[in-house]
């Protein structure tokens, strides 16, 4: 997604004990195949100790068997070594904690899709009109919307559509047309240039791309051929070609979910987070009803068009959903996030060895998310492998672990997939499989599943097989590489002792170096704060990574960190940005370079 980040704010403050008295709880030490203590020899059982080994001077609390964060609470006290590493960032650490456990909803950048839906489908909506002001401001000099190559077509036919049906319903404010007329067209010129170009980026692998093209280019089609004509001041367009679909895209799978929907089927839960490509027939659409805070799927513009023209009780709960999401204009691909977002910063902050307390009453929702399906990114929303793997391990590392038998429902024999009937796999998918059944195999004692150690082989070898020629990583969950190769490659150094995945690993490790920006950066289509924090957080998990190219990334790295503008490159129905998911990577960059001695580090919560 693009656009600002938003706060969804709600919900109370967590306490420092749960209802039963259960404390804060800190996340535990790094830990791989080492455990969660610092072994004997100073060896440290993080991934990044083989370069810290070699950076580190030597330090009298290396060979004692306490925990990170017991160690470098120690080196903060007078007489212990001076100030932590890392205590200029400590406090960021907290706010992150914070706004996490004040948030029930997640932290997430806004959708021009999304966003583009709802001026389309719910017009009685407060902040309609922001939202038309948004999306004219969001346009690009070419006339699209979105992200770059084949991740504008989306984004900028959801906001062509949704300005078609601004004007033919006028319905866009007091003030002229004019600028709505002259950014459809020019939205309109964009994509017909597009689709009806053979050289065009081909579309990505985003979720329900197959129903949300046809779907849109239906609609814009049928506003440009209705009898009365295209709206006014687009009457160029009335004797124009149809649009075409892109190569290898039909409306086939459109129809047969359109047809489910027609005749009072249920739809599978997964597309529920895509029922606004139902058009009329998601009114109020058979087997599907408002979940948690009142969303249909986890999507403003699926529980839009689940409420239909106009809601039948205002008061009602999808409404106020969409009252509470909409409020300050433009709206997120995906909400609540809280499961997916609690679990991936957790994860990454521990693995990291990023000391931070973590409220009881947090751990306690993260852990009553995990049920005999696994666990679901948020209300309204299938339960998934990848959802369910991170969560496993955060509560294992929290000191909670969970008997990992939810996962073997996704367990497809060669790999795992993310749900029953996944069109297609993910790398990321499985690297974090392996991370929840190499930790528990390696953690777990008597309670260990049988299964499990064979299982983790398959998928590491499966991961090794997956790899590109050049040594990437590349996932259908996220635009760029580098956040794939981190996964895979710290799923592999932890989990993995073959031959193969040490090949790989040491693969990927070139990969990374050789494309390493000038400026010290790292990134697909320029350098980013997220991407060079993925590849720091890689090296550091290597045995083969270039101090000289560490230094470089990590000072380019902090002064890239807290600028404005970074792009969104998860996958949705649009690109998002997970805003504490993204900070959690960086700060946790940030904290395990620090920890080679150079400056800034960051320390411990109190």
């Amino acid at each position: 997604m693009g656009g600002p980040q938003r706060d969804h704010a709600g919900g109370r403050p967590y306490g420092d004990r749960t209802a039963d008295g259960g404390a804060d709880r800190p996340l535990s030490a790094p830990a791989g195949r080492a455990g969660g203590r610092l072994p004997p020899g100073g060896r440290l059982p993080h991934p990044a100790a083989r370069l810290h080994q070699r950076l580190l001077p030597p330090h009298r609390l290396l060979g004692n068997p306490v925990s990170v964060v017991a160690d470098r609470r120690a080196a903060a006290h007078p007489g212990g070594g001076g100030a932590p590493p890392g205590d200029g960032h400590s406090g960021r650490v907290r706010d992150l904690i914070a706004a996490m456990a004040r948030n029930p909803s997640g932290e997430t950048s806004a959708s021009v899709y999304e966003t583009a839906r709802l001026v389309a489908l719910a017009p009685w909506l407060p902040g309609h009109d922001v939202r038309i002001d948004w999306l004219l401001d969001r346009q690009r000099a070419d006339g699209g919307w979105g992200g770059p190559d084949g991740y504008a077509l989306v984004p900028s036919l959801s906001a062509t559509e949704a300005l078609l049906t601004v004007l033919r319903r006028c319905d866009h404010g007091p003030g002229p047309a004019t600028a709505l007329v002259r950014a459809a067209d020019r939205g309109l010129r964009f994509v017909a240039g597009h689709l009806g170009d053979p050289a065009a980026p081909a579309l990505p692998d985003l979720p329900a791309t197959d129903l949300i093209v046809p779907a849109l280019v239906e609609s814009i089609d049928g506003q440009l051929s209705r009898p009365e004509g295209p709206p006014t001041g687009l009457q160029g367009w009335r004797d124009r070609p149809r649009l075409p679909l892109p190569a290898g895209l039909d409306s086939g799978r459109l129809d047969r979910v359109r047809g489910l929907l027609g005749a009072g089927r249920a739809v599978p839960e997964k597309l529920a987070h895509a029922l606004e490509v139902g058009g009329d027939r998601a009114c109020r659409a058979a087997g599907v009803s408002p979940v948690g805070p009142g969303t249909i799927g986890a999507s403003p513009a699926a529980t839009a068009a689940w409420i239909g023209r106009r809601p039948d009780d205002p008061g009602g709960p999808a409404p106020a959903y969409l009252r509470d999401v909409g409020r300050g204009g433009p709206v997120p691909c995906a909400t609540p996030i809280a499961v997916f977002e609690r679990a991936w910063v957790l994860a990454i902050l521990a693995r990291a060895g990023v000391p931070a307390t973590v409220p009881a009453a947090l751990v306690a929702e993260l852990r009553a998310a995990v049920g005999p399906a696994g666990a679901a990114t948020g209300p309204g929303l299938p339960a998934d492998a990848d959802t369910t793997s991170v969560t496993l391990y955060a509560l294992a590392r929290l000191g909670l672990p969970v008997d990992p038998s939810s996962l073997w429902s996704y367990d497809t024999g060669a790999h795992f997939c993310t749900w029953p009937g996944e069109d297609g796999a993910s790398v990321t998918t499985n690297a974090h499989v392996l991370d929840a059944l190499g930790h528990h195999l390696t953690h777990g004692g008597t309670a260990v599943q049988p299964r499990a150690a064979g299982a983790a082989d398959r998928v590491a070898a499966w991961l090794v097989a997956g790899q590109q020629a050049d040594g990437r990583w590349c996932d259908r969950w996220h635009a760029s590489p580098y956040y794939a190769t981190y996964c895979a490659v710290l799923a592999l150094s932890d989990h993995a002792g073959s031959a193969g995945a040490r090949t790989a690993v040491g693969r990927a490790t070139d990969w990374l170096l050789d494309t390493q920006r000038p400026d010290g950066s790292w990134g697909r289509w320029a350098g980013t704060a997220e991407e060079t924090a993925y590849a720091l957080l890689a090296l550091l998990a290597t045995d083969r990574s270039s101090e000289a190219a560490v230094a470089a990334g990590r000072h380019r790295l902090s002064e890239l960190d807290g600028r404005d503008g970074e792009p969104a490159l998860w996958h949705d129905k649009d690109l998002y940005r997970p805003t504490l998911i993204v900070r959690a990577a960086v700060l946790a960059a940030l904290w395990t370079g620090d920890a080679t001695g150079d400056a800034a580090p960051l320390g411990t919560l109190p």
